[in-house]
């Protein structure tokens, strides 16, 4: 490998999961008491090199947690995230260009429940040391991927999204 290819070679940084939380908010109805609810095992990654920067998630679906076990199930269930065909819920970026001040412009596609739909937010990039940390929130309407609104339409459409990632860097290549 030559100098030059290696200056320009791609640089990686991977989810550190004990330090990573990925989680949602969803309202209810009367919009008294939302939702929440988190998912345990996921894996990610930012890279960054000659080709632009490209921001990986994958999440366990079946490793939703909303503090209420029948709620989880019923979650996991074809009304919502059809887990027994559809275990991964998906994030690739197809765009990611600066903003400035740490925020870059993210844009991509979300596949969840055998449904993908584009996506765009802000995400905030800020160094640890060796580290690097990215906040991102966006909101998504759970109809466009297939999801229930639940008993009575009880749940509002809109789901809020969040990500607090701190990746490690994983090398070149």
């Amino acid at each position: 490998m030559t100098i030059t290819e290696r200056a320009t070679a791609p640089t990686r940084w991977t989810v550190e999961t004990v330090e990573t939380s990925v989680g949602f908010d969803a309202k209810t109805f009367w919009g008294l008491v939302p939702v929440r609810g988190r998912f345990s095992r996921f894996d990610g990654s930012y890279t960054t090199g000659p080709d632009g920067t490209a921001i990986e998630l994958t999440v366990d679906a079946e490793s939703i947690d909303t503090g209420n076990a029948k709620r989880d199930e019923h979650l996991r269930s074809g009304e919502f995230f059809a887990v027994a065909e559809h275990p991964f819920v998906r994030f690739s970026s197809t765009r990611v260009r600066p903003a400035g001040d740490g925020v870059l412009h993210v844009e991509g596609d979300l596949e969840a429940a055998g449904k993908v739909v584009p996506v765009a937010f802000d995400a905030t990039v800020r160094s640890l040391g060796g580290a690097l940390e990215i906040a991102a929130t966006t909101t998504v309407d759970s109809r466009t991927l297939g999801m229930s609104r639940g008993v009575l339409g009880m749940i509002r459409p809109a789901v809020t999204l969040h990500v607090q990632a701190v990746l490690e860097r994983s090398g070149r290549g």
